[in-house]
């Protein structure tokens, strides 16, 4: 059994439903959802756009390996508009990424574990060591929340107010 943490995020349609859709379909298609960080509104990373993005991380146990449990991954973002080989930064309903998988390092030409800018991104070590503080690195060995204290990105990140009737809380 591996724990994963997963990254994910969209920034158009509607916000609410698409993570809580997305939550189910990745209980149902990639493994047990073993933790949730809250869900948080931030800017756009590496473009421009008008529209501002929700940020989240799940960890999951799952018995798929790396390169099955990516194929999955894009099946479940064409399900909610992403295309293989869409622009990299662009607007979006629901992009996922796999942040670590256990304490493995892991690349080929499609996937690298850990995801190779965890430590740059504030959307990602804020939600990341809310729910894993300790956890570290393999590579910089560095814990989630000194990647946080370290980061150099100064976006501002602000906890989204889900209503108490949500699944998601």
């Amino acid at each position: 059994m591996h724990k994963v943490f997963l990254g994910i995020g969209g920034n158009i349609g509607d916000k609410l439903n698409n993570f809580q859709k997305v939550q189910e379909i990745i209980s149902r298609k990639l493994g047990k959802i073993s933790a949730t960080s809250s869900i948080y509104e931030t800017p756009p990373w590496g473009f421009h756009s008008e529209n501002v993005f929700w940020n989240q991380v799940i960890s999951i146990e799952t018995i798929l390996e790396p390169i099955e449990l990516l194929w999955r991954i894009k099946e479940i973002e064409e399900s909610f508009g992403i295309k293989s080989g869409d622009e990299r930064y662009t607007d979006r309903q629901m992009d996922i990424d796999i942040l670590y998988v256990d304490q493995e390092y892991f690349e080929n030409k499609n996937l690298i574990i850990p995801h190779p800018r965890i430590h740059e991104r504030k959307f990602v070590l804020v939600p990341l060591a809310e729910i894993a503080p300790d956890f570290k690195h393999p590579l910089l060995r560095m814990t989630n929340l000194t990647m946080l204290e370290n980061c150099k990105d100064e976006s501002i990140i602000r906890k989204v107010e889900i209503p108490p009737e949500s699944p998601l809380q």
